[in-house]
């Protein structure tokens, strides 16, 4: 993991910070991160994009930075202050605001992707986004289904990982994503749903949760109604379920999903498995759109975003809410101090 070996009480982890789409709210969402005393005390940041990128986000939203700019390939790690890798890619005259361009897909293809190798030769802890636009990054990577196939592609890994989200202490995790839903019924197996708890229990507890309380989601309305509704949950869903117990797991269900929000929201459980995107997706921006983290789990470190977009409609206009962002990079620092506290204490011990 990063470099300059520390007790493992005062060393803050190391975050590549990728800039995201140049014609949505990006820009300015990246400059008002560098501006918060509380994400600089919790990570050092290192940011890929462009300086002239970076300093137009900064004037649309009333900031000055002071942060250190390097080129490619210069050191970056030891820095206190954050440091942009200025890659020089890309000229603000060139962007078209808020529009989704090649122009835009390839600068923020380049920064996720620099962003994910530093990461993977252990120069980093941990890596984040700030907004992509998923049709302006086909243009320039025609395999870009979404980000955890484009990380794979790079990073090279082949092993399981999923989309989180979450808000403050709430998870919502989900068996099929990015599918048609006239696909998903078909696409649920017992042994799928078994393999997102264990991926989810397995995330909870890098997060610091000592004993996830996971609720899963039925599918068909009032979890099938005992069958009248469907068989999915007591032919597949159960099954899962009580297997995951049997391991261990502190998982419980399936229980309607129009109300096991509203428990979980209660303070039930800690995390719910949803069985497609929707079912928790509505749920979780309903509650904190401003406020909801997209977390890329199952990776070698941990990869984080706010949940929104881009927001096209207000790009420019310096109005941009930084609380997604905020609490994105910050639970990312969390996720990555535990690692390196974990990985430091062997290394303490035999000092």
């Amino acid at each position: 993991m990063a470099s300059q070996p520390q007790t493992a009480a005062h060393q803050r982890p190391t975050i590549a910070l990728a800039m995201g789409d140049p014609a949505g709210i990006s820009p300015e969402l990246t400059a008002k991160l560098l501006a918060l005393d509380e994400v600089r005390a919790a990570a050092r940041l290192v940011v890929f994009g462009d300086r002239r990128v970076l300093e137009e986000g900064a004037r649309v939203a009333g900031l000055s930075l002071d942060i250190d700019i390097v080129q490619p390939g210069a050191p970056t790690y030891a820095a206190e202050k954050p440091v942009l890798v200025d890659l020089g890619h890309l000229d603000p005259a060139d962007v078209t605001r808020g529009a989704a361009t090649a122009v835009g897909g390839a600068f923020a293809t380049e920064n996720f992707r620099r962003a994910l190798r530093m990461a993977q030769a252990g120069q980093a802890d941990a890596v984040c986004f700030t907004p992509f636009n998923k049709q302006a990054m086909r243009t320039v990577y025609a395999g870009y289904d979404d980000e955890i196939r484009f990380v794979a592609d790079v990073i090279g890994f082949e092993g399981a990982a999923r989309e989180f989200n979450v808000l403050e202490g709430l998870w919502n995790a989900r068996v099929t994503s990015h599918i048609p839903l006239k696909d998903v019924a078909a696409s649920l197996t017992t042994e799928a749903i078994l393999a997102e708890l264990d991926l989810t229990d397995r995330c909870l507890r890098a997060a610091g949760f000592a004993n996830p309380r996971i609720a899963v989601a039925g599918l068909n309305p009032h979890a099938g109604d005992g069958g009248n509704f469907g068989r999915e949950e007591i032919d597949v869903i159960e099954p899962a379920v009580r297997m995951a117990v049997e391991r261990g797991y502190n998982a419980s269900g399936p229980y309607p999903a129009d109300t096991v929000f509203l428990r979980a929201k209660g303070g039930a459980f800690d995390a719910v498995l949803t069985m497609y995107h929707d079912q928790g997706q509505i749920a979780m921006k309903l509650m904190g759109f401003d406020r909801g983290v997209t977390l890329l789990g199952g990776f070698p470190f941990p990869i984080c975003t706010p949940a929104h977009g881009t927001a096209y409609d207000i790009a420019g206009r310096g109005i941009a809410n930084i609380g997604a962002s905020r609490q994105a990079l910050l639970l990312a620092a969390r996720m990555a101090a535990k690692t390196t506290d974990r990985e430091a204490a062997p290394r303490l011990a035999a000092g």
